[in-house]
């Protein structure tokens, strides 16, 4: 033995050795419990496909040749024009934020992100309450005019195609907004300065194409979130495929049918998946200057600055500001009902549903996301990526998964239940409380992943090798010193699912138990009854669980900025 290697630290030798011996490969128990977890999650994916490849006694060619075709134009219609109109209202107010410098700016680079806080179907009711022919603008306008009915004047109808554009942008549009923001506050001054030597125009020729794979990212959120909207094309009677889905599913008790519609909703959703992933490959640049530095706000005039004032804050009153001010008016009417002992039942269902798919969430995400940073085996990192792409489904879509795959393990734990002892065990597992958790936890893993997975980047790479050098076992290691750094990603995670799950409603709606209301079902069941004021407060109550992340989500982008 040399000199020097006799005289290496115990410590330095034994991370030499696990790093020569690969010790950071997974232990077996972890390996199979990593894919247990990671196939369980798939399984409600797969099994839509099998519901689908079911008998559905003619009704599929009767569909295809009556209203398929409707709901497929009407999805791409709501699509096109909710996507417009998002890249409008995300892109315009990221750029006025970023680039100049006006009195409110900072007040509403916040607000801006107001609008994420309430549901589609929220700002729907709403917007028809207030818009619809018997509401206060159109009466304000017969009383002011002197008309007396409708043949009288002309007004845009809130029940149409273009009422829903503009009802689900202005609250899907912060996706953009964020996106957009962030990647104009990561973009180099040098780049900028580059482009005013050269005379060109900032925004054309620098600041959209970099940002373009963050905003297309953005958007492909917006639309996956347009093509699962339940709430809002229900309430309007647009005809889409989602709505398609409910009405086959329970209107006609077809869930083959129904689970058919949903692999042609897939389709719609594998092609935003191709869009992100084709714009963000390949795209990088390089800021060879010394540090990083963003570029100096330009000073506007006073009339510039109104302006910027007054485009920034169209968004936020479609979105925030006006349905938020009809819910109030209504409760401080006294015509919301007061706080009873069925919307408490229901508050309370809201925060236990919430409550434990966000801890169910967060568990399984961060074992996922550790075995496949801490595993050298490609296979399990893509297994676990394919688990966490619940988000990309609609909530119809994966409640005929769940529902399929669940009805199929109760199938055989009852079998098996009554061959070995004796016992019925029908229904167990498909109706209960545990299938409405286990769906959301299935559509939101890729909420709690990708904060987990955000964190783990920024820690150093050094770190679990240095904890099994100094002796602890993986599971240790784990315990004692990834999860302690991870604190303030799972808490962010966890937070954001809350919300996501405190607003869920067409999950929620197919799959919950008899008599088991949450926040969503308990407005809904007033709202389609025409009884929105009614239902005013708990509407508030969920609007009010989603400002909470706002505020974090501002926090991080100050940073950046």
């Amino acid at each position: 033995m040399s000199l020097s290697t006799a005289a290496e630290p115990d410590s330095a030798r034994r991370l030499a050795a696990a790093r020569r011996a690969g010790s950071l490969k997974l232990p077996s128990p972890w390996s199979i419990a990593a894919v247990a977890i990671a196939l369980i999650l798939i399984a409600p994916i797969l099994a839509v496909f099998v519901a689908a490849s079911g008998d559905s006694k003619g009704l599929w060619s009767h569909l295809a040749s009556t209203v398929l075709p409707r709901y497929v134009a009407n999805t791409i219609v709501l699509m096109a024009g909710v996507g417009a109109l998002s890249l409008i209202f995300g892109v315009g107010t990221a750029w006025l934020v970023t680039r100049y410098d006006f009195a409110g700016r900072r007040l509403l680079s916040w607000m801006l992100l107001l609008p994420a806080a309430v549901p589609a179907y929220l700002i729907a009711y709403t917007y028809v309450d207030l818009f619809e022919y018997a509401g206060p603008v159109q009466g304000a306008l017969r009383d002011f005019f002197g008309f007396e009915s409708k043949r009288d004047y002309w007004f845009p109808e809130i029940r149409s195609h273009g009422g829903a554009i503009l009802v689900m942008a202005s609250v899907l549009y912060p996706y953009v907004y964020m996106m957009a923001r962030g990647a104009f506050l990561l973009t180099p001054a040098s780049f900028y300065e580059t482009a005013m030597v050269a005379d060109r125009n900032l925004f054309w020729t620098v600041a959209l194409p970099l940002a373009r794979p963050a905003i297309v990212a953005g958007l492909a959120l917006v639309l996956m979130e347009t093509v699962s909207d339940f709430g809002t094309v229900e309430y309007f009677a647009i005809e889409t495929l989602t709505l398609g889905i409910f009405n086959v599913w329970l209107g006609m008790n077809s869930l083959p049918a129904a689970a058919q519609i949903a692999a042609l909703a897939f389709l719609f959703i594998i092609g935003l998946l191709i869009v992100e992933t084709l714009a963000r490959a390949r795209r990088r640049f390089r800021d060879t200057s010394r540090g990083h530095a963003q570029l100096v706000r330009q000073r506007l005039t006073r009339a510039e600055s109104i302006g910027c004032v007054a485009a920034c804050t169209i968004p936020i009153l479609l979105g925030f500001v006006l349905p938020v001010s009809v819910l109030a008016g209504f409760v401080f009417d006294g015509q919301s009902l007061a706080l009873s002992a069925e919307m408490a039942a229901a508050a309370g269902n809201s925060l236990l549903l919430a409550t434990s798919v966000a801890v169910l969430v967060m568990v399984s995400a961060l074992f996922l996301v550790l075995a496949s940073a801490l595993r050298t085996n490609l296979w399990v990192r893509r297994l676990v990526a394919i688990a966490s792409s619940g988000y990309a489904f609609p909530g119809t879509i994966l409640a005929i998964g769940v529902l399929t795959a669940a009805s199929a393990f109760d199938r055989a734990l009852a079998s098996a239940a009554a061959n070995l002892f004796g016992v019925s065990t029908a229904g167990l597992v498909s109706s209960g409380l545990a299938l409405v958790i286990f769906a959301c936890a299935v559509r939101f893993q890729a909420v709690g992943y990708g904060a987990i997975a955000s964190g783990i980047e920024r820690l150093p790479k050094n770190m679990m090798p240095a904890s099994l050098a100094l002796g602890r076992s993986f599971g240790e290691s784990l315990v004692h010193v990834m999860v302690p750094l991870l604190v303030k990603s799972i808490l962010v995670g966890a937070m954001l699912v809350f919300v996501d799950v405190m607003k869920e409603l067409p999950m929620t709606l197919l799959l919950r138990p008899f008599n088991f209301e949450t926040l969503p079902t308990f407005v809904y069941q007033f709202a389609k009854d025409e009884l929105l004021e009614e239902a005013a407060l708990p509407a508030l109550l969920i609007i009010g669980s989603g400002v909470i992340p706002i505020v974090a989500l501002n926090a991080v982008l100050l940073r950046m900025s």
